[in-house]
């Protein structure tokens, strides 16, 4: 091998690290901004139920953001972003029921 097919395997290895470690970084982001939008409002809906104060609200973000995150390490990119929008589907469903219920 001369020093081109060094230089092209190393730009190659470098591309390849790239894109793994941003993909692996934007999965990481995701699932923790899931985690948390999904933690916050079980986390409210709790507060709300057992009427504890901001202490026990933190906790419980802290906690179900922490589940959530546990349970979408297998999931892709792109799985991630449909457990999302189920999730906001959910959420539009609950509020409207709420909000047409006598």
């Amino acid at each position: 091998m001369n020093l081109t097919d060094n230089l092209k395997n190393l730009s190659t290895n470098v591309q390849h690290g790239a894109k793994n470690a941003s993909v692996t970084y934007a999965q990481r982001l995701l699932r923790l901004v899931s985690g948390f939008f999904v933690g916050m409002v079980l986390a409210i809906i709790i507060q709300v139920f057992m009427q504890s104060g901001t202490l026990m609200l933190v906790f419980f973000t802290t906690f179900f953001t922490a589940i959530i995150y546990r349970l979408l390490r297998p999931l892709t990119v792109l799985q991630i972003f449909i457990f999302d929008i189920i999730c906001v589907l959910i959420a539009a469903s609950l509020r409207m029921y709420i909000m047409l219920a006598p």
